[in-house]
């Protein structure tokens, strides 16, 4: 009767979900090299090709596929029999800043709970100082943040691009103050964009005013205002004005991770988030619609 190696499993799920050797072994705390044997001594113990590799190119085979719900059933049954051997729940506290929280969020936490179900967390959501402060009081214990100032600690999960947003049909005069929604006084990129407004001498005038990007973001797709928002989750429907309105450049930044934890299984736990991010990279770029609306 043919054995399956938990190890080896968790190495091809973790292949087959991240399409990247590299990834795989960042999240299980391995080397690709490590990874690479697993794979082997699974694919030699079913007798069965399961990933088909080439230089630019990592994807499940014709069996890889059928075996792959299987294998996840495999790794959650296992899961939940360790599990069942500890009546304590673990947990930690986690905060993401309202600007960080993107279409993927839902996603990665599923992947996190599928990763640990013995592991409760606690998500709070607050702007990139809020969740800082909040840290560093020790109230949470891990934070994905903006980053702020000169703080150079955490571990940078992806650089961070800015961009004025408005819906095609957005129309701004000259002779009139730039129409912008944003969020509260205390938002960085609201801080940033005005400062950067300032010192260009273009006039602006707060027209909605909202908490929570998906708030702002419902507001410049509405085609009430402009905004600035990070490139990764700019508002669907709404193009990059900046050129069309003369509007001036914005700084980036990066997206970091911060935490205290120190256990092996709440680390693990913090690895596969940290590169199931890194898998939702900034969306195609928009593209500039200033030659067929020239400013008015």
């Amino acid at each position: 009767m043919t054995t399956l190696d938990v190890d080896a499993v968790q190495a091809f799920v973790a292949i087959a979900d991240h399409q990247s050797f590299t990834r795989a072994a960042e999240v299980l705390g391995t080397t690709q090299g490590a990874i690479s044997v697993k794979l082997k001594r699974l694919e030699d113990r079913l007798g069965q090709k399961l990933i088909e590799r080439t230089p630019r190119l990592v994807r499940l085979s014709a069996q890889g596929a059928v075996f792959i719900e299987s294998a996840r059933d495999f790794l959650a049954a296992h899961d939940r029999a360790i599990a069942g051997l500890s009546s304590t729940r673990r947990h930690f506290a986690l905060g993401i800043a309202n600007h960080v929280v993107g279409p993927e969020i839902p996603t990665l936490l599923a992947r996190l709970n599928a990763h640990d179900p013995a592991l409760t967390i606690e998500v709070r959501l607050d702007n990139s100082r809020d969740l800082l402060d909040a840290f560093d009081r020790g109230e949470i214990d891990a934070a994905i943040i903006r980053r702020e100032d000169d703080r150079r600690d955490g571990e940078v999960l992806a650089p961070e691009h800015f961009g004025w947003y408005a819906t095609p049909d957005f129309v701004h005069r000259k002779d009139e103050p730039l129409r912008l929604a944003a969020s509260s006084p205390s938002c960085r990129i609201r801080e940033l964009a005005t400062q950067a407004l300032d010192a260009k001498g273009i006039k602006w005038r707060e027209v909605f005013l909202g908490c929570g990007s998906f708030v702002i973001a419902d507001a410049v797709a509405a085609g009430l205002a402009t905004a600035a928002f990070p490139t990764r989750i700019a508002p669907a429907g709404t193009v990059e004005v900046s050129k069309r309105f003369g509007l001036p450049a914005l700084p980036s930044s990066e997206i970091v991770l911060l935490t205290t934890l120190s256990d092996a299984r709440s680390r693990a736990a913090l690895r596969t988030l940290a590169a199931a991010f890194r898998e939702h990279p900034s969306p195609a770029r928009r593209v500039s619609i200033e030659s067929k609306h020239p400013a008015t």
